[in-house]
């Protein structure tokens, strides 16, 4: 059985206390740390930035999962790329320049992803699947953390499973609890990220552990 990795969004997380709640889900077994930046425009929810981001990379070497939901995210790869992230995901909706995004992404020697709002076919992405290392398919609309999990969209990973090459990572985010996993996980999900079911719980480890 593929692995599912786990990446547990800070977005739930007590920001009083980020550095020991970054620290508690490493310990509970998570590899990967969620980052959801936000603009005001493209999402209506403002949350973190570059700052936050480089101040994150200075105390953990948790492999860094930033998901830009800003308009014109080629504007600021680089800035993020410096701050530390390791993986880059920007929306495709974002831009009327994906290729470019993607082609910065590596530039700056970071793996690229692409994500896709609910509304937004699966098939709009297809061309740019070769040239991606994850695609992260959206379960509930971005921009606030505990939101119910869109079953429809999850209809989509079968469809960009289909035609992926086999190391691209399909990561789903939204809604995700130890119930919606496993529909995510039978579909081909190879990633989670779960901000609100972690964090809100009394034991990090046992959630994680439920995810798997």
């Amino acid at each position: 059985m593929e692995k599912i990795i786990i990446s547990p969004s800070i977005l739930s997380a007590d920001f009083m206390n980020l550095e020991q709640e970054i620290a508690a889900v490493k310990e509970a077994g998570a590899e990967w740390l969620h980052i959801d930046v936000m603009d005001g425009h493209f999402v209506p929810n403002i949350s973190i930035g570059i700052p936050v981001v480089k101040s994150i990379r200075k105390k953990t070497d948790m492999f860094l999962d930033v998901h830009l939901m800003i308009d014109n995210p080629e504007k600021y790869i680089k800035a993020f790329a410096e701050s530390g992230a390791d993986l880059i995901t920007f929306h495709y909706e974002a831009t009327t320049e994906p290729e470019k995004v993607i082609s910065l992404i590596k530039h700056y020697g970071k793996k690229a992803g692409i994500s896709i709002k609910p509304k937004t076919k699966s098939e709009e992405i297809f061309p740019f699947l070769n040239s991606l290392d994850l695609v992260l398919v959206m379960t509930v609309e971005p921009g606030f953390g505990g939101q119910e999990f869109l079953h429809d969209c999850a209809m989509k990973i079968p469809s960009i499973k289909e035609r992926s090459p086999e190391n691209l990572i399909i990561q789903v985010d939204g809604g995700i609890n130890n119930i919606t996993s496993k529909i995510c996980k039978s579909l081909g999900a190879s990633s989670l990220v779960a901000g609100s079911y972690i964090y809100k719980s009394n034991d990090y480890k046992k959630a994680i552990e439920s995810l798997i």
